[in-house]
């Protein structure tokens, strides 16, 4: 195949020009924002239907209300178990490496993101998630038809709405250059250079854990499964790749989904987990909020007891789960947990400002290998991999 016929090289080159249109023009570079913006929102209209279609089917096709339940309840258990031990690599590097010490506190105006934290709650997540209400639906809805004669009458509509779906997805992906030129441009246009030199200690550590996170436990967990990690990483490297221009793990949303069934994992599978895991199973974001908190507190310099750090792990584990169902997820749930913390100043994630739209590639980036490894783990867990599939699907690649 020739390169310039390939989606991943004009990903790549969209991401290195809008890097240099940033730093040469950040004027530029701020208004090229609308690109990414408006890709991510085309994109967005797509997984509600998408979720909605994919788990419909799957559970009415599988008709064993017994099964959907177990694989549910596996999942939840996956991602209680990996988040937590995403949390516990985040806390110790961070404790090892200490990026905040010696960092000069700056001032800044977070007072949205502190109020939006006070009224942070559980319904407010419900309420916002869009992903989690529909994949709630959807399960209903596959539920009630699975036990009603005709399903047999609605399921073929089902399944050629889906394809047809899938066929304009294939087409607007082609849009992924300008969304990844849009994201990179601005990004560097709004934040420059100097920002990531100033707390690059703190990056150089929020990426190094993230790469030990995939690199080991995700690795490990592929391993179990005779699938190979890097082998794996590179058929979902468009994806990776638009996530990193987007700063957007629901950009690829929808594309992941469709690439994971022609991976081998039954359609049921990724109906499920994919959506649940995008609310519940936010590996990098998790990291980035243990790393970030104890952060903070080595600026301020305060020393954390054992039972503090504890009691961290176990406030991220619940307001974690929360990040993906709040606009400006990222401070709002930091702040919350500073605030149960209660040792600094709300005011210290103004240091964070500048460089959190670096290190939310990063956070993306992990979340969705961690929710493509977590499907095909369960997928091999409950016998419907199709490893033939999986030889057709990288020989293809």
């Amino acid at each position: 195949m020739s390169i310039f016929r390939n989606l991943t090289f004009w990903v790549l080159l969209a991401i290195v020009a809008g890097a240099f249109t940033g730093y040469l023009d950040p004027e530029l570079g701020i208004k090229s924002r609308i690109l990414g913006d408006t890709f991510i929102q085309i994109i967005k209209w797509f997984i509600a239907p998408l979720i909605f279609l994919t788990i419909t089917f799957g559970i009415a096709m599988l008709g064993d209300l017994k099964k959907v339940g177990r694989i549910g309840f596996k999942a939840l258990i996956y991602f209680e178990v990996v988040t937590t031990f995403a949390l516990l690599i985040g806390v110790a590097v961070t404790t090892l490496l200490n990026p905040g010490s010696g960092v000069t506190p700056l001032e800044g105006d977070v007072s949205d993101y502190v109020q939006r934290a006070e009224a942070f709650s559980w319904l407010s997540v419900l309420s916002e998630n869009v992903t989690l209400q529909v994949l709630i639906v959807s399960i209903v809805f596959g539920t009630i038809l699975s036990l009603l004669p005709v399903k047999h009458a609605v399921l073929p509509w089902l399944g050629k709405a889906m394809h047809w779906l899938f066929i304009l997805l294939r087409w607007v992906m082609f849009l992924s250059p300008l969304g990844a030129f849009g994201g990179m441009a601005f990004a560097i246009g709004r934040y420059g250079i100097a920002v990531i030199l100033a707390l690059g200690k703190l990056m150089l550590c929020v990426y190094t854990t993230m790469a030990l996170f995939v690199f080991v436990v995700l690795w490990w967990i592929l391993r179990r499964c005779d699938v190979q990690l890097w082998s794996f990483l590179k058929y979902i490297r468009n994806e990776l790749l638009i996530v990193l221009g987007t700063s957007s793990s629901e950009s690829a949303l929808p594309s992941l989904m469709q690439k994971l069934e022609k991976f081998g994992c039954s359609r049921s599978v990724v109906g499920l987990v994919v959506p649940a895991g995008y609310s519940f199973n936010l590996d990098g974001t998790t990291i980035y909020l243990a790393m970030a908190t104890l952060f903070l507190t080595q600026v301020y310099d305060v020393a954390l007891s054992w039972e503090q750090i504890a009691t961290l792990v176990a406030v991220l584990m619940l307001t974690s789960k929360g990040a993906a169902g709040v606009t400006g997820s990222g401070f709002v749930v930091l702040a919350s947990t500073m605030a149960a913390l209660n040792v600094i100043p709300l005011e210290g994630i103004a240091l964070l400002l500048g460089v959190d739209r670096f290190m939310s590639e990063a956070r993306a980036i992990t979340n969705i290998i961690g929710n493509g490894v977590a499907t095909v783990y369960l997928a091999n867990h409950e016998k419907e991999f199709d490893r033939e599939k999986m030889k057709l699907a990288l020989a293809e690649r």
